[in-house]
């Protein structure tokens, strides 16, 4: 699926025209470069520390160098496309490195603000559950990001549309895919500032790398969130659909409790190996959130939720405790869902736990609160989840 407007204004056609314009020598200089995405978000963001503990710089390429690692864009390098354009693997010699490359439609959803926010929140935002930006091609009315090579493919790749070769993912991958993926958000909440709103979460824009390493990846739409005494971010509604938090597409506010909602679809696509939305499937059941929200409420319809594909190869206590982040994730009042910190510590609980089919291990996680649960009583269950510092649980979302 790709991104639109998920309610609200649409944007229209004929301003997609000149979205794409070449780049003024001043502006193909990086400190310009950046600066000119400052300006549009206003506020600067504070690099933040890779994996390794060094800030790595972001490379420029020519198109010339990108179309010769990719054999001239040939049709058989192709890895996928969607809304922004289309996806190739190639070998850049002067790295000596395989990668993979974006080159966005000039006529697609992607324009220079998309693309410019790209560069700057990848060029200092480092993270192990962050796709690693390599660097970028603006030449004439080219754009072209160019990122680690992720072998695995997409997590949509393996849930939705597996190749007859592909196993189908186990309940422990699904579970360190899930708790990687919060790991990943949980970053951008917490330790980026100000805070980074990614807006754009779904299971075709989390790369899964070797041992199913989970990466966020595709970061223009992604916001810089409120500060201060600020509760939300006001912006055009844009997004996927099915994913969108119902608060932000009825007004526009954006809040961290917006991502919160799509990583709480992004689990229950895990855990149901249903889609966000699958108009193939009988009526009452096209919308996952509205299929799943009934079924919530009855214990006893909890293994009827679980994929089919999984062939009853899952932990019936951690069904119910995942179902339960879910669930909790997905409260239509934002003020209801968990922070994200809250969510990486069960679900980090939940990965270390592996299900071993021959002996199902016995769980001693506290019992989460249930949709319904009196506030109070759910914040008590969500202190007692949290590890996170005084200052991230003070933070207003």
């Amino acid at each position: 699926m790709g991104c639109f407007f998920c309610a609200g204004e649409r944007e229209n056609p004929e301003n997609n025209k000149d979205q794409i314009k070449p780049f003024s020598a001043e502006e193909k200089s990086k400190s310009n470069f950046q600066l000119n995405v400052r300006k549009q978000n206003s506020l600067e963001l504070k690099r933040g520390p890779s994996s390794n503990g060094s800030e790595r710089a972001v490379q420029t390429f020519t198109f010339r160098e990108l179309a010769a690692a990719t054999r001239n864009f040939r049709a058989d390098c192709l890895l996928g496309e969607g809304g922004f354009g289309r996806v190739y693997k190639g070998r850049l010699e002067s790295i000596s490195q395989i990668v993979a490359i974006k080159q966005l439609d000039r006529n697609g959803l992607q324009g220079n603000r998309e693309f410019l926010v790209e560069v700057l929140m990848l060029s200092l935002l480092h993270h192990p559950n962050l796709v690693n930006l390599i660097g970028y091609c603006a030449d004439g009315d080219q754009r072209l990001l160019v990122y680690e090579y992720m072998p695995l493919g997409s997590l949509e790749d393996h849930l939705h549309d597996p190749s007859p070769d592909k196993k189908s993912l186990d309940w422990n991958t699904r579970m360190r895919i899930a708790a990687g993926a919060a790991k990943g958000l949980e970053y951008l909440h917490d330790e980026a500032n100000p805070p980074v709103i990614y807006r754009d979460l779904k299971c075709s824009n989390i790369l899964l790398g070797e041992g199913y390493q989970p990466k966020l990846s595709d970061f223009g739409l992604a916001k810089l969130g409120p500060v201060g005494d600020n509760t939300h971010v006001s912006t055009r509604v844009m997004g996927t659909y099915g994913y969108c938090a119902p608060e932000y597409a009825m007004t526009g506010q954006l809040t961290l409790k917006s991502d919160v909602y799509s990583f709480g679809v992004v689990l229950l696509e895990l855990i149901t190996g249903r889609k966000a939305i699958d108009n193939s499937r009988a009526a009452g059941e096209h919308n996952l959130v509205a299929w799943g929200r009934p079924l919530f409420k009855d214990r006893r319809k909890f293994p009827q939720m679980a994929d089919p594909n999984l062939q009853g190869q899952y932990p019936v206590r951690g069904l119910y405790q995942a179902l339960a982040v879910a669930a909790m994730c997905l409260q239509e009042d934002p003020a209801l869902r968990p922070l994200i910190v809250d969510v990486v510590t069960a679900l980090t609980y939940l990965a270390s736990q592996t299900y071993n089919p021959e002996t199902q291990p016995t769980s001693n996680m506290p019992r989460l609160s249930w949709p319904g649960t009196p506030p109070q009583a759910r914040r008590g269950v969500e202190r007692k989840m949290s590890g996170g510092s005084e200052r991230q649980r003070s933070r207003v979302d």
